[in-house]
């Protein structure tokens, strides 16, 4: 079976696509001659598994995003009191490059705007240390965060520096206000560095699901982020991370973010899943358009507001296999001596629970792939069982996905059976497509009998369908 996510990402992308708003970052040359027609979105999830549809390999530069990684770097390699000390946590209401600090303190207000950036980037390794020292650092460490080594584009980076000014105010401002200690034009260059180090919508949704992942690589299971610093990184991308549209952005999408000049977005909700968006072309605040676009619509489809506790997202998937034989007076069917594949749900399913079953059900049920063993193994199984026995509650995006998938499985002629004491799958018959329906029972006994016959029992592992 074909995971239905994929075609939804492809969906987010069309339904986007139309809105024509905005232009390429025009202060940068080579950002102003992008091909504004790119667009891509990608989903990681925090167990590792990445989801992505449109130009997700096309390379473009992190900019902004790096800020919130690097601010990570600081407060390991500086401490939080000495970053705070340097640095506010307060919203600007400014644009990104505003020559100003805060009143009484004079630190930049926040790490996302360009003064508290280019601070931070000389808090990275040590006060002291050469701007090589910390340009590799940061290099490095996003190369490990994306999972490949990543490069700088020195063309951006050239068309960059020809257009610093701004920057190199806001350098010398900070080292005269004794903010800094080192070279202000060193400090410029080596934020501009960091900013031109390219990446693509697969490794900016790695990059996120290391967040979203208490600051864990979902594949490596390396402790990439301290914990603690990871709370402190999402809590000011969620109040500054969309510059002065990040009151806008908490009511309307409501996950931590940050943008880029370039058209990207990274968004992080903790505990579920890593978002990047792609797409040139930005607005006068500096976010994408479109990128913006598919953010709200991903949060509204996919319940991603950090706002939204309808339902505790606490879930399992358990898979197992079981091989139905018969009683001892009945053989009712062909069905009794063939293997029954089982998918069982726990707690309380939101998206990541019915990813995990969707991913579970494109394995055991899809083609055969050398690379993975064991796939395949069960696409021919007799019969289909989803257990909700133990789920007590599915919010809209997870039903709405299981649905997609029983209308899948059905689609593809195959004999499923939901077990659901509780209704809380909410299938509808009436709208089945085609009339096509599963058998929904209310326990084991009623599912063993309709697949096959009175009297025939499972021998498995597990003995609980």
């Amino acid at each position: 079976m074909k995971s239905p996510i994929p075609d939804y990402l492809h969906h987010v992308l069309e339904v986007a696509r139309p809105n024509d708003g905005g232009a390429a970052a025009a202060y940068i040359e080579t950002l102003a001659k992008a091909d504004t027609s790119k667009m891509a979105v990608a989903l990681a999830m925090v167990d590792g598994n990445v989801y992505s549809a449109g130009d997700d390999r096309v390379e473009f530069s992190i900019q902004s995003i790096a800020k919130a990684f690097v601010y990570a770097m600081a407060i390991e390699d500086s401490g939080l009191e000495a970053v705070l000390k340097k640095i506010g946590v307060e919203p600007s209401g400014d644009k990104f490059n505003q020559l100003s600090l805060e009143r009484n303190t004079n630190r930049p207000m926040n790490p996302m705007i360009n003064a508290g950036a280019i601070t931070a980037h000389t808090l990275v390794v040590s006060p002291t240390a050469t701007l090589h020292q910390r340009t590799e650092r940061i290099l490095q460490a996003l190369s490990r965060l994306a999972g490949r080594q990543l490069r700088v584009d020195e063309e951006v980076y050239e068309a960059e520096l020809r257009t610093a000014d701004r920057n190199m105010a806001i350098g010398y401002m900070l080292k005269a206000a004794g903010v800094i200690s080192c070279d202000p034009q060193e400090a410029v260059r080596g934020y501009i560095r960091q900013c031109s180090i390219n990446v693509n919508v697969q490794d900016l949704a790695m990059m996120s699901s290391v967040l979203a992942n208490g600051g864990m690589h979902p594949l490596t299971g390396e402790q990439m982020i301290p914990q603690t610093s990871v709370r402190q990184v999402l809590s000011v991308m969620t109040t500054c991370g969309m510059y002065d549209a990040a009151g806008d952005w908490v009511s309307n999408v409501g996950f931590p973010a940050k943008s880029g000049v370039a058209g990207a977005i990274i968004g992080a909700l903790p505990g579920q899943v890593g978002i990047a968006t792609f797409s040139p072309k930005i607005d006068e605040r500096g976010n994408s358009v479109r990128g913006v676009a598919m953010c709200e619509q991903l949060s509204r489809d996919m319940g991603l507001h950090m706002m939204d506790v309808s339902h505790v997202a606490r879930s399992t998937v358990q898979t197992s296999v079981s091989t139905l034989v018969d009683g001892e007076h009945e053989n009712h069917n062909k069905n009794c001596e063939r293997k029954v594949i089982v998918f069982k749900l726990r707690g309380a399913v939101r998206f990541p629970g019915a990813e995990r079953l969707t991913r579970a059900l494109s394995r055991e049920l899809g083609e055969s792939d050398p690379m993975d063993p064991g796939s395949g193994d069960h696409r021919n199984a007799c019969a289909i069982v989803f257990s909700f026995r133990h789920v007590y509650s599915l919010n809209f995006i997870a039903r709405r996905l299981i649905h997609e998938n029983i209308t899948r499985l059905l689609t593809e002629h195959k004999k499923l059976v939901i077990i659901d004491p509780s209704s809380v799958l909410e299938w509808d018959p009436a709208k089945a497509k085609e009339g096509r329906n599963p058998m929904v029972v209310k326990d084991d006994t009623e599912a063993r009998d309709y697949i096959g016959g009175t009297g025939c029992h499972a021998v498995s592992q597990d003995p609980e369908w």
